[in-house]
């Protein structure tokens, strides 16, 4: 399959294949965000998660995937800062405010600043066309989060706090989002770079969460809490592991901006599954986002 996927870079079909990859993450992504803020205390959540998709990635890691070239090495140490610092600030960020405000905050950082870091690190150009999209992409996920800060009614006295961390959590996606490609773009196996990454990343967090736990006066039951884990780290699989591939198939930036439509879908699932309120502006402005992405890959 690795094969197969390296022979569709820079093609036709592996620029399909890319924009199919980046929709399937962006929904998935989503989903992700949404387990993370439900039930359980985000921090014990995401332990839950990562010490799922370690333990089930280092197998792969060690005896399945060819193993990494020498210069990987460093690359995975980058990713590795990088992830916890982003792991750490959404966790606190969710802690702190309502799903359906901080979610699009984070996501409307990283389209802008990833089509920026794509141009500086791999040479991309977007069109006129393209940059037009960004920018009604970008202000349809802001105008939800401005939406959001002003009606909301849940968490008030912590909203600017956890808007300020949203802000710093998205430069941080920006930043794992261009590194990462770089990173699955330097070794000759993809799958390689993913499955070291995730055992890798898996480290930090559930020690974490376990001292949590401990601290807790009321501690939740440790069964679901790992199954709701295991299902995360099949989401993170597919989610991650899409739009990584996506980078590696085509375009950083446009994979960056499409998964951003992400943010239409949490908006949903934060009103179906997490009963938040969503009227007909929010409404309006999750076509304004689905609408930039379209510009983006139209104008492409």
């Amino acid at each position: 399959m690795s094969d197969w996927l390296v022979s569709l870079e820079g093609t036709e079909a592996g620029h399909h294949l890319a924009l199919i990859l980046a929709l399937i993450a962006a929904f998935l992504h989503a989903v992700f965000g949404a387990l993370q803020k439900g039930r359980f205390d985000p921090w014990l959540m995401r332990g839950a998660i990562d010490v799922n998709y370690g333990l089930i990635a280092a197998p792969f890691a060690f005896f399945v995937v060819p193993w990494p070239e020498p210069h990987m090495w460093p690359i995975f140490v980058g990713a590795f800062v990088i992830h916890t610092g982003y792991k750490l600030l959404q966790a606190q960020t969710y802690s702190l405010g309502a799903y359906t405000v901080v979610y699009p905050v984070v996501r409307g950082m990283g389209p802008l600043f990833t089509v920026i870091g794509a141009w500086i690190v791999f040479g991309e150009v977007f069109s006129t066309t393209q940059w037009l999209g960004v920018l009604v992409l970008v202000t349809g996920i802001f105008g939800l989060a401005v939406y959001n800060l002003i009606f909301t009614v849940v968490a008030r006295d912590t909203l600017v706090p956890a808007l300020l961390m949203a802000v710093a959590t998205g430069g941080l996606v920006a930043l794992y989002t261009t590194y990462d490609a770089y990173g699955i773009r330097a070794t000759a196996d993809p799958f390689t770079f993913l499955a070291w990454f995730f055992m890798i990343d898996g480290i930090v967090m559930p020690p974490i969460a376990v001292r949590r736990w401990l601290r807790l006066e009321h501690r939740p039951p440790l069964c679901p809490l790992l199954t709701r884990g295991l299902i995360g780290a099949f989401l993170a699989y597919a989610s991650f592991g899409s739009i990584m591939l996506a980078t590696r198939l085509d375009k950083v930036g446009e994979a960056a901006v499409l998964r951003e439509t992400s943010t239409v879908f949490a908006a949903v699932i934060g009103w179906v599954v997490l009963k938040e309120a969503v009227g007909p502006r929010r409404l309006a402005l999750m076509a304004l986002i689905a609408t930039g992405a379209v510009i983006v890959e139209l104008g492409g």
